[in-house]
């Protein structure tokens, strides 16, 4: 009888050796999920005006900002508890070395502006959308016209990252706006650490940097190529789990959905009816 080819290797419980332990990647532990602010025992009417103007912009999907400049200090301090902090945070430095801070409501779709210069509060507003106006604005700062072009011999471990630029290139100047997002997974690419610092180098880094913190956590970075972003997903333990670049207006994941806009605006009308009990 002829011997058998290949190696019998017993399953079941206690088969596995100690050394042959699986040793995966550990995946996010926490989720970011609504959670109803706390209420006031009285809120200022000038408060309950402006959340019921956003309640009405959440049904129109009207992107006009709504200025806080006219409220008092409290009443701002009382408007910021109701808001709350969601998922989705930015900032954007400006040429003029002043900086915008962006922070998502707990009521998705629902964006608190702050544009700052020297510590001084120069605007203040809320707005209703899948993203502030503000974010696609700053992506298309400073934008380059092309990849810088490099010269002599590419340096050491740099192999794969000159034709992807080439070709995030070629896919941002075919861009439409409309157009589905083109995703680049560079963790499925063979990449070197080389790779990826010269990836980034020749496509820059923007004035705009996203945090998203839904499930792990998302940092989002304009590039200096339009359209192009850097996108890096983190577990808990701040591990990279996806890294990726994006061909697109503003990635999926900065923006609030369609029916988390729809979901908002229950919320929100339920949080009126319960201040309107209370006052």
């Amino acid at each position: 009888m002829k011997p058998f080819p290949l190696p019998v290797r017993l399953i079941g419980p206690g088969a596995m050796a100690e050394e042959e332990t699986l040793h995966y990647l550990k995946m996010p532990a926490d989720m970011t999920v609504y959670a109803t602010p706390p209420l006031p025992a009285t809120t200022p009417p000038a408060v309950l005006a402006v959340l019921a103007r956003l309640a009405a912009a959440l049904v129109a999907t009207d992107p006009a900002p709504i200025d806080l400049a006219t409220l008092e200090p409290a009443e701002r301090t009382a408007l910021h508890t109701l808001l709350g902090e969601g998922e989705v945070g930015a900032r954007i430095q400006q040429a003029d070395g002043s900086e915008v801070c962006v922070q998502e409501a707990v009521f998705a779709g629902v964006w608190r502006v702050i544009h700052t210069r020297a510590g001084q509060v120069v605007t203040d507003h809320v707005e209703v959308g899948p993203a502030p106006a503000c974010l696609a604005e700053a992506a298309l700062q400073g934008l380059w016209p092309a990849p810088p072009a490099w010269d002599g011999p590419l340096p050491d471990g740099v192999v794969n990252a000159p034709a992807l630029i080439a070709e995030v290139a070629q896919k941002a100047a075919a861009w439409q706006p409309g157009a589905p997002a083109e995703v680049i997974n560079l963790s499925l690419l063979p990449m070197s650490m080389g790779d990826i610092a010269f990836l980034d180098h020749h496509l820059g880094t923007g004035d705009l940097t996203v945090l998203s913190r839904g499930y792990g956590n998302c940092r989002i970075t304009s590039t200096r190529l339009a359209h192009v972003w850097r996108v890096v997903y983190y577990n808990s333990a701040d591990a990279v789990i996806l890294n990726s670049v994006e061909v697109t207006a503003l990635p999926d994941v900065a923006l609030a959905a369609p029916e988390d806009l729809r979901d908002s605006h229950e919320r929100l009308a339920d949080i009126l009816a319960m201040l309107h009990e209370s006052t």
